[in-house]
This record gives structure tokens, C-alpha cells and sequence, in this order.
């Protein structure tokens, strides 16, 4: 059906016969002469209809947008003036010799022949039409060739490629689980994986030693711009190996990605600890390309008569930060405004602020609370910082928690509005994670999951499980967490340990793990692995922040399809093995 691509004929193709078959892109008619644009997955040529061949031209004279058809032509030079050099094919086009109508087309829901935003609702709706737009299909095109090179690197590096189960138990964070009912097994579910994180830890023990899979895996929560209910991931698993092989393998396979698909010039990734980057950033996912860092100035704020500031700084779950932004001090009030607006949502009390007009001067400094702080302080704070005309200083002041999250969230908006991005490209790892953290109810839970390794003893993790730390790593990239991982429990004894630190009974981690500490108990090797999310690695090598841009057919926020409108209803006849299924 045909012998060339549209996209790929080029001048070096003139005076050959070409069969091409796509989609009209557009038409005109100027003067007699009908010409059609012609569009497939590699691209657009543009089709001459001359009224000679009058049974062909009337064909083309009854051709609309997105109709499928077939054309066979001569390939010839466009006339000097007609050259289109935005077009990979504009200095060529074909003389139509047939034209057959595969389909006809109703009018489009929406305009594909050129770009247009387009609301993603209705885009999601009729997304067998989105699919045909050309940054669309790039995107899943550049997707299968990104996961054939991450296929290409691991199997160089002698892993293999095994697949996990579907159905599955539930796991500890059940509540996030799809549940499917069982016919055979009244009463009685499987759940769909949240990871295969059991099942590759079983691989190492059964000896397989070196695993990957690009996995499928469900999670049922609330979503975001990089969330979906249903995702890909890279899952890796190897046997005998240290952090530090994990984390080379991890940044090898990464800045591979990177130089093969972008403009990514190499360089050193450097390693950040947990604590630092909390300290530094108010996140554990920093964006390197932004050059802001918070300054914690609690000790500083300690004996001030302003609450605000000293309340928080002699309270050891709270804190007190200050954040220096060059050149901003330009910032009107209405957008420092807009900024308190901004960190109020997300928890934070206000936004208090202080302009650097002219250090030299004795009124340099503009600022309400001014008056409320002690010079020596004032001036502490801007030599902490190392302030310089025309810097704006913001401070957070509150809850740690609150403060990390609205002040790291600042940060980016800052970057966004002023443009303070100095790099395309800022790769890192995160690592010397602590085991565990603790919930509002004060209960101990994983930072990661209960299987990872600690760096303590059997007996230090029981004396003291806050301060334990964590063999975990995380690789972060333009301030999104793109994979995590980490060495592995391999004594059952620790793991037993692990799950007495969570609350977990023995009983209940018989009837939940049993198979695991069975396992365990079986003869382990030491093993680690890591994951990472292929659909965010996609956005970023796209160029996109929306995930559902690299998904074929993606849910949206609430999870729903909105093309098959699932989830849904179903009929009777097909839920009797369900409802018996439930009931038992």
C-alpha cells in the first residue's frame, strides 16, 4: 500500500514513482489546481492534483480533513517560490497520478492541522484523534525507542528480563490497592501490584541474580500532573552487590538516556544526604538547576521578643529559614502578594520578606517587620546569607514540615517567574535516607518500605529506630524523583525485627510474609535493586510536565478514562461470578 513514508521522500527521490497512504492534513484549491497535504507517523508531503486527470482530480475535489486515502505520483521539484523550508519534505512534492479512498472522515472534534490548545479533556475524549497530532505520536515514538535503549543497557550489563504476576496479594498499604474479586475463591481477592518488590527479592533468592522488568503497576490515590493509576516502571534487581554498584548501574543507565536523547553534556552527579537536602532545599527531590538555598536561622531568631520568628525557633519541630533571591528586590508588592497567596495554600501562615535596596545606606533595608527585629539580628542575617544590592530575602517560620513544603515550593515558583534556571539539566542522588519517620499519630512507618537494609545492627535498630539510617538512594533530575531503591533485608531475623519496630505482630506477619520469611530462612544473598518511573523519565527526554502526554491512553485526575468511560458499570449477567465472588 505503499512504497515511501511521507515525511521520508526527499529531493533525492525526483523523477520516481512513489505510492504513499496517510491522512489529508489539509487541502486547498487555488485556481483549478487541488493540492492535499498528506500525513503519517514520519511526516507531511504535499500532493499535486491537476484537472487533467479529471476522474483523479474529482476525487481529490471530494477529499476533506483526515480522510484515509491511498496516491500513487511522480515525484518532482516545487517552482522556485514554493520551497517551504519549515517542511522536511518542502523543496519536493508528488504529481498524483491515482487516488484511492480508503475512509471518508466526519469534521474533526478538534483542528489537526496545525497546533492548537486544545482542552485535555477533550483531547483525552477523543484521543484516537490526538493520537494523529504530531508532537503526540512523536512522543510515543521517542517512548519505544527509550525503552529499547534501557533494554540495550541492562542487557549489556547481563540481566535478564523476567516477568512478575498481575495478580497478587495485597500489600501493607492495602488501602492503595486494586482489589479483584475471585470466582473460585469466594470471598476472597487478588490485588493488582503496586510494585513487584516481593516477587524480585524472591528472584535473587531462587538465584536468578540479575532481573529487570518494565513493569506495569497500579496504585489507586490521588493524582498529579506526574501520577497516573496505572504506570510503568524500570525494575531492577541484582544479587552480591554494594550501594555503590546499585547507584553506578542506576547513573549509568540515566546519563545514557540523557546523552542519547538530549543535549546532556556529562557531569560529575553529586550525592546529597537526606538531611542536607531537607536542611538546604525543604525537599528531598531538589532542583539543581535553581541557584537558591534555604538558610536555616533558628539560632538566630532564639531570643527575638517577635513570635513569630522565636516561637518556632525554640521548638524542635518547627523551624526558621531564610531564603536570599538575587535581584529580585524589583518584585512588586502585588507579586510578593501573590507569593504569600501562594505559600498560604499549602499551610503557611505568611510570607515575611525583606528588601535590599542599599546595604550602605541606613535605611538600605525595606521590610514591616523591620521594627519588630533587633538590628544585631537584622544584620547577622543578611552576613549569614551574604546579601548584595537588590536581593530580596524571604523567610518561612512554623512548622518544619510546613515550612519545607512551602518554601521548596517557592523556590520553583520563584525559578518559573524570574527565569532562574542556569542549566538545562541537573541530575543528583539523594542517599543516607533514615529507615523510618514518624506519622501524625506519633506511630513509626518505612520511609521507603519495610524491606530495606539499615546500616545498624540487629540490636541498634531496636534501641533506637528513629535515628537509624537506611543502605536507600534515590535519583532525582530537574527536581522530580525519577527512581529509588535500595540494598535489602536478607537475615530474617532483621526483617522479623523490622516488622516488630512497625507495629506488626507475628502473626500477622506470618499470615502477610510468610512466604518471604520462609524464603529468607531458605539461604539469601545479599541483593539490592532500584525502580524508576519510565513515563516520568519519558516527559522529561519529551520535553512535557504532564505525564498523560507520554501515556497512550491515559486516565485523568480522577481516574477515569474518559475515551472507553471507564470505570463503569456493569450488566448483571457479568457480575454473577463477582457478587458470588464477594458474598462467598
Amino acid at each position: 500500500m505503499r512504497s515511501h513514508y511521507c515525511g521520508d521522500i526527499q529531493s533525492s527521490d525526483i523523477g520516481a514513482e512513489v505510492e504513499i497512504s496517510g491522512w489529508v492534513h489539509k487541502r486547498r484549491d487555488h485556481g483549478g489546481v487541488i493540492f492535499l497535504d498528506i500525513r503519517d507517523l514520519h511526516g507531511i508531503v504535499q500532493v499535486v492534483f491537476n484537472p487533467e486527470s479529471k476522474d483523479t482530480f474529482d476525487l481529490a475535489d471530494s477529499c476533506r480533513s483526515e480522510f484515509v486515502i491511498n496516491i500513487k505520483g511522480l515525484v518532482r521539484a516545487r517552482i522556485e517560490g514554493a520551497i517551504n523550508p519549515k517542511m522536511a519534505t518542502g523543496e519536493i512534492e508528488i504529481e498524483a497520478q491515482s487516488l484511492i479512498i480508503y475512509s471518508k472522515a466526519l469534521t474533526p472534534k478538534f483542528p489537526l492541522d496545525d497546533y492548537q490548545e486544545v482542552n485535555e479533556d477533550v483531547r483525552l475524549k477523543n484521543r484516537f484523534l490526538d493520537l494523529r497530532r504530531p508532537d503526540v505520536n512523536d512522543r510515543l515514538i521517542k517512548r519505544s525507542k527509550i525503552t529499547s535503549k534501557i533494554r540495550s543497557v541492562l542487557e549489556s550489563n547481563n540481566f535478564h528480563e523476567i516477568e512478575t504476576p498481575i495478580l497478587t496479594r495485597a500489600t501493607p498499604e492495602g488501602a492503595r490497592d486494586y482489589l479483584v474479586p475471585s470466582r473460585v475463591h469466594p470471598g476472597e481477592f487478588f490485588a493488582l501490584p503496586q510494585s513487584p518488590q516481593l516477587f524480585k527479592q524472591l528472584l535473587m533468592i531462587g538465584g536468578l541474580d540479575k532481573y529487570y522488568q518494565i513493569a506495569k503497576c497500579f496504585r489507586d490515590e490521588d493524582l498529579r500532573a506526574d501520577r497516573q493509576p496505572e504506570f510503568t516502571q524500570v525494575d531492577i534487581e541484582a544479587s552480591f552487590v554494594t550501594t555503590e554498584d546499585i547507584i553506578n548501574l542506576g547513573e549509568d543507565l540515566i546519563t545514557s538516556l540523557l546523552a542519547e536523547f538530549t543535549n546532556y553534556e556529562p557531569i560529575e552527579v553529586p550525592r546529597i544526604k537526606y538531611k542536607d537536602a531537607i536542611t538546604k532545599y525543604g525537599c528531598d527531590k531538589p532542583d539543581l538547576r535553581i541557584p537558591l538555598e534555604l538558610e536555616d536561622i533558628s539560632e538566630l531568631m532564639k531570643n527575638e521578643e517577635f513570635k513569630v520568628f522565636s516561637g518556632p525557633a525554640n521548638d524542635p519541630k518547627a523551624r526558621v529559614v531564610a531564603l536570599r533571591v538575587p535581584g529580585a528586590a524589583e518584585l512588586t508588592r502585588k507579586k510578593i502578594d501573590e507569593y504569600t497567596d501562594f505559600v498560604g495554600k499549602l499551610g503557611a501562615k505568611g510570607l515575611a520578606y525583606i528588601k535590599v535596596v542599599a546595604l550602605e545606606e541606613e535605611n538600605g533595608l525595606q521590610s514591616p517587620i523591620l521594627k519588630f527585629l533587633d538590628q544585631a539580628t537584622v544584620n547577622s542575617v543578611t552576613s549569614a546569607l551574604k546579601v548584595e544590592n537588590g536581593d530580596m530575602i524571604f523567610f518561612g517560620a512554623g512548622n518544619a514540615n510546613v515550612v519545607n513544603l512551602s518554601m521548596s515550593s517557592l523556590i520553583k515558583k520563584l525559578a518559573d517567574d524570574l527565569d532562574l534556571y542556569v542549566s538545562e539539566w541537573a541530575p543528583c542522588w539523594i542517599v543516607d535516607f533514615p529507615m523510618f519517620e514518624r506519622t501524625k499519630e506519633n506511630k513509626l512507618t518505612s520511609l521507603h518500605h519495610p524491606f530495606t537494609l539499615p546500616v545498624v545492627t540487629i540490636d541498634e535498630l531496636a534501641n533506637n529506630p528513629d535515628e537509624a539510617l537506611a543502605c536507600a538512594y534515590d535519583f532525582v533530575l530537574n527536581g522530580y524523583e525519577l527512581g529509588g531503591g535500595s540494598l535489602r533485608v536478607h537475615d530474617p531475623v532483621m526483617q522479623s525485627e523490622i516488622f516488630k519496630i512497625l507495629g506488626i505482630s507475628s502473626e500477622e506477619a506470618d499470615e502477610k510474609f510468610g512466604f518471604l520469611l520462609s524464603a529468607l530462612s531458605s539461604g539469601c544473598p545479599p541483593h539490592g535493586g532500584i525502580a524508576f518511573g519510565l513515563d516520568r523519565i519519558v516527559m522529561l527526554l519529551t520535553g512535557t510536565t504532564n505525564i498523560r502526554d507520554v501515556i497512550a491512553f491515559p486516565k485523568t485526575q480522577s481516574a477515569s478514562c474518559l475515551l472507553t468511560n471507564a470505570p463503569g458499570e456493569v450488566t448483571l449477567s457479568s457480575t454473577r461470578g463477582v457478587t458470588r465472588a464477594i458474598n462467598g
